[in-house]
């Protein structure tokens, strides 16, 4: 990312300078603008800040809604919590692999999805639950999850 576009932080980085957890505001700002908080981005926000790159990323790297590579189109999470797991989540997770061709945490090629092993989705009760963005599916089984995706 070139020194051109890092500059659309500039006006928040100013802004939040000063303000009690504005760091947070900032880092948060900057996935916004870029999908991810990527390496470049986080020492261009220390230098600018003037504080150490590891303050940064320890925030960056603590907090789960930030990432550090930029997500796919769709986020497809799949749940691997005891309820879901007892009720056949592996299966589900291993159908979206072969479908979709990545590991957790991988991009497809054309960006179009991430996969994300999650821990517990609070929807218990629907297990196995695969969710993509904000859309939870229930009780869902390996033969269902080719037309889940195709839906995006």
């Amino acid at each position: 990312m070139c020194d051109n576009l890092l500059s659309k932080m500039d006006p928040i980085i100013d802004k939040y300078r000063d303000v009690d957890g504005g760091l947070m505001m900032i880092i948060q700002e900057a996935q916004n603008i870029y999908g991810c908080v990527s390496s470049e981005t986080q020492h261009y926000i220390a230098s600018k800040l003037g504080i150490p790159l590891t303050k940064v990323y320890g925030i960056v790297t603590f907090y789960s809604q930030f990432t550090i590579e930029p997500k796919g189109e769709n986020v497809i999470s799949v749940c691997m919590g005891t309820a879901c797991y007892v009720k056949n989540s592996p299966k589900v997770l291993e159908e979206v692999k072969k479908i979709l061709e990545i590991e957790n945490g991988e991009t497809t090629a054309d960006g179009k999805f991430t996969l994300a092993e999650t821990r517990c989705l609070g929807c218990c009760g629907l297990a196995p639950v695969l969710q993509v963005n904000d859309k939870v599916y229930g009780n869902v089984k390996p033969t269902e999850v080719k037309d889940i995706i195709a839906k995006y």
